[in-house]
């Protein structure tokens, strides 16, 4: 537990779990002169840190006369009922815990920028942009495969190649994260790159159904999967109190890759083709993980005596088991508007309908690229839990107040209702921003469960069950959309329905940690 001064906010009160207090008079060195002056502020203002509240309360019982024999028998009943209390007396005489992860010393420890944390951001935000990029490109090649190669197939058939490639992205974890641990970030994005550059090339010559799925979703999920996780978990390596918006800086890059890649297609497609227009993507993927090879590094020696096979058994904690079935309904509901939008424009027919579902695409991503990061910045503010519940609610809304109206609006002869159009825009800028910081704010979320050293593991777990989400999602939506007689409203209430239960799963996290009070900072 730690008051943070840098992105401390008054009227909070900070919480981190795993940090006993320091008694003042032994307080280590490290902890800053700016922290303490913001203790002093808080204080003058009447607000107090929970490890404040906590410390004066004993404190006020120490001083209180009492009778010996009352006394022993008080102690002896707080030492049966509030063990914690003994604990954190105890602590105060000896300062915190060496081995805490939150306390101010191992806080200090952190860069928390310099030229080698901010190259790792940037390298991190060159494979996200390349790996993530094209994955939130698969609406484009979703609706241009069931119009062209794949024409005879339908669209929840398609739908499983991209369904098979996300879902290893994220099941790949489930080695790839202790792997990290013990090891380092360099070897797996060196491989993951060669094998996902290597895959895009080969989509350019694929005609056929299992060609898409052996190489793109079998070979292009694995090497998505080798990017993502040590691009993403290095940066833990360097920051703590600012990992929301480094990490949402980072995630940022996917989003922007989701902008540039459609309007490049878009264009691509009609002036040279699919196969070049592929092939120029894999040029562009290929630089680009090249730069994230170069920079992305670790800083944390590996863990002594760490395994790189998966723990399951962490799972009994509570908290991480419901962020993990928060996060797998979140997935469950994110990769459907990705992925079906463009082809809901197409078949809505909405004006200018095949120039709209490239840029629709565009529109959702580029409200993406700011929803990676500003929610990053105000989670270092307000907590990142805290954050977090707020955008999963902003998700669910946006669903069900815009793209589930414009889904029951009628299509006359081919043509769209006029309000189909702006509700689409608005749902997909408005869903783009919310949605964004689910890539970024899961991240610190499991983050804030573990240590540093012990990330990648936990970050691979929760993923490798979430990967069987995002396996049956977008299929889900594919059975649905057939099912309603190729109406989308089916569509839209499953991912709305996503979102209700994610955001029931974290509230009821934070609620396990800190409790109902909304003032605590989590």
């Amino acid at each position: 537990m730690s008051t943070e001064s840098n992105g401390s906010t008054p009227g909070l009160i900070s919480h981190d779990s795993g940090y006993s207090p320091a008694k003042p008079a032994q307080a280590h060195l490290s902890v800053s002169i700016s922290t303490s002056s913001v203790l002093d502020k808080d204080e003058k203002e009447g607000w107090l840190s929970s490890d404040e509240f906590e410390r004066d309360e004993v404190v006020s019982k120490r001083d209180l006369p009492v009778d010996h024999d009352q006394d022993v028998e008080e102690k002896s009943a707080t030492h049966v009922a509030r063990p914690d209390l003994e604990r954190q007396e105890s602590d105060w005489q000896a300062g915190p815990p060496a081995a805490s992860l939150y306390s101010a010393g191992n806080e200090a420890d952190y860069p928390e920028g310099g030229l080698q944390a901010w190259l790792v951001v940037l390298g991190s935000f060159c494979g996200m942009l390349s790996a993530f990029g094209f994955m939130n490109s698969i609406g484009v090649y979703q609706g241009y495969l069931s119009t062209h190669q794949l024409k005879d197939y339908s669209e929840g058939t398609i739908g499983w190649i991209f369904s098979v490639y996300v879902f290893l992205s994220f099941f790949g974890g489930l080695q790839i994260g202790p792997v990290f641990d013990a090891k380092g970030p360099f070897w797996l994005i060196l491989a993951g790159s060669i094998i996902f550059t290597l895959s895009i090339f080969l989509m350019s010559i694929c005609t056929q159904y299992w060609h898409f799925m052996l190489v793109v979703g079998i070979l292009g999920g694995t090497g998505t999967s080798l990017i993502f996780t040590p691009s993403i978990s290095a940066i833990g390596h360097f920051f703590h109190a600012k990992r929301g918006s480094a990490t949402g800086l980072a995630a940022a890059g996917g989003s922007l890759g989701g902008i540039i890649f459609p309007l490049m297609l878009q264009s691509l497609f009609l002036k040279v083709g699919f196969a070049w227009a592929t092939r120029i993507l894999a040029f562009i993927i290929g630089l680009l993980c090249l730069i994230a090879v170069c920079l992305v590094r670790s800083r944390l020696p590996p863990k002594a005596g760490s395994s790189i096979l998966p723990d399951f058994t962490i799972l009994r904690d509570p908290a991480f088991a419901l962020v993990t079935a928060g996060v797998f309904c979140m997935e469950w509901g994110l990769f459907v508007p990705v992925t079906y939008l463009s082809t809901y424009v197409l078949e809505k027919g909405v004006e200018d309908s095949v120039a709209f579902a490239y840029q629709v695409l565009a529109i959702l991503n580029a409200g993406s690229c700011l929803g990676r990061y500003l929610p990053g910045i105000f989670a270092d503010k307000i907590g990142r839990f805290n954050a977090m519940v707020c955008a999963l609610f902003l998700c669910t809304l946006t669903t069900l107040a815009f793209w589930l109206p414009a889904s029951l609006l009628p299509t006359v002869d081919g043509i769209a209702h006029p309000a189909v159009k702006p509700l689409t825009i608005v749902y997909a800028l408005c869903f783009g921003f919310a949605s964004g910081s689910n890539i970024s704010l899961t991240p610190v979320c499991v983050g804030q469960l573990c240590a540093t050293e012990e990330y990648g593991r936990y970050y691979a777990t929760c993923y490798t069950l979430v990967s069987f989400g995002t396996l049956t999602g977008i299929p889900i939506a594919g059975q649905l959309l057939q099912a309603c007689g190729g109406d989308y409203f089916g569509v839209v209430i499953f991912t709305g329905g996503c979102y209700v239960m994610a955001t029931v799963a974290f509230v009821s996290a934070r609620v396990l940690k800190v409790g109902w009070t909304l003032r605590v900072l989590f």
